[in-house]
């Protein structure tokens, strides 16, 4: 099971998840990833993975889509059950992708907790991880086609990298904000991403004045809270993503992952799978703010 990277609070929510699956199912799981959001680190693991000779399945969390796509596809030509989470790669190199979140909904919920903050009106900034990655550009697309269609006031000026890497993040959103003093607001559409963008705007002095919202873990998010920075954001449980990822690529290994209708997830239940795209959706956006963020544990 590969992340985009590891030992970032996110994924390590998720390994947990898997760990848990695993474990009920009685399988072996090695979950490893590159230290930095490198696409040539995770090519170079899967593989090592497909090499090895004792690898059944193998699902990936993409940082380029096309970029994985050869590997996959080798390990698909070894006998090797593909899939990916998270982030997908393209759909020839994997039979099913376990989406945390359907887009659409995603990109509406970003845009309408910034709209509630700043009266649906502004120019913003938004800090993604790579420009590669399949499912910030996916999430981009979503939030650009609400903002049309229900804040036509709302405008993204700028999207800036900041490569899942914190102090970068908090760098680009410096800049661009003393740059552009008239931005209404900040989204950091990664769990690295929110806590940079927050972070900038508290050494800037702006909170309050800049809103800051986007998607993050609650152990990352909750300081930023208690300072103002943010009000709400945006995430799902990445322990659920990592439990939903093994139990289907084992499902897929044993011949029992249907292609369509819903899968029998064990403790989260019935989830829904798209025919089409081979998706299997853990479910809604969850909303966090201060009343409920202590509710949970990564």
């Amino acid at each position: 099971m590969l992340p985009k990277l590891v030992g970032i609070p996110y994924f390590n929510a998720s390994e947990e998840g898997a760990q848990e699956a695993a474990d009920e199912l009685g399988v072996t799981l090695e979950f490893d990833g590159p230290t930095e959001d490198s696409t040539a680190d995770q090519v170079e693991l899967i593989e090592q993975w497909t090499g090895s000779g004792d690898c059944d399945a193998i699902t990936v969390s993409a940082n380029d889509p096309d970029a994985l796509a050869p590997a996959m596809e080798a390990a698909q030509e070894e006998g090797i059950a593909t899939g990916s989470w998270d982030a997908d790669v393209v759909e020839e190199a994997r039979e099913f992708f376990v989406n945390q979140v359907d887009p659409e909904a995603l990109g509406a919920q970003l845009v309408d907790t910034m709209a509630e903050q700043t009266g649906g009106a502004g120019e913003f900034l938004i800090v993604t991880g790579s420009l590669t990655a399949p499912n910030q550009n996916e999430w981009m697309e979503a939030m650009s086609t609400h903002m049309e269609e229900e804040y036509p006031d709302m405008t993204v000026a700028s999207v800036q990298p900041g490569e899942e890497d914190l102090e970068l993040g908090v760098e680009v959103t410096e800049s661009y904000l003393q740059a552009n003093p008239d931005t209404a607001g900040v989204f950091g559409i990664t769990s690295v991403a929110l806590p940079g963008a927050a972070d900038a705007v508290d050494q800037l002095g702006l909170s309050g004045e800049v809103a800051v919202t986007g998607l993050g873990v609650p152990s990352e998010v909750s300081p930023y809270v208690e300072t103002g920075t943010v009000e709400e954001w945006v995430l799902w449980d990445p322990v659920d993503l990592g439990y939903l990822a093994v139990q289907v690529a084992v499902a897929q290994v044993t011949g029992d992952m249907p292609d369509e209708g819903t899968f029998d997830a064990a403790r989260i239940g019935e989830v829904d799978i798209v025919e089409e795209t081979g998706e299997v959706l853990l479910g809604p956006p969850t909303v966090f703010d201060e009343s409920n963020m202590g509710d949970y544990d990564f």
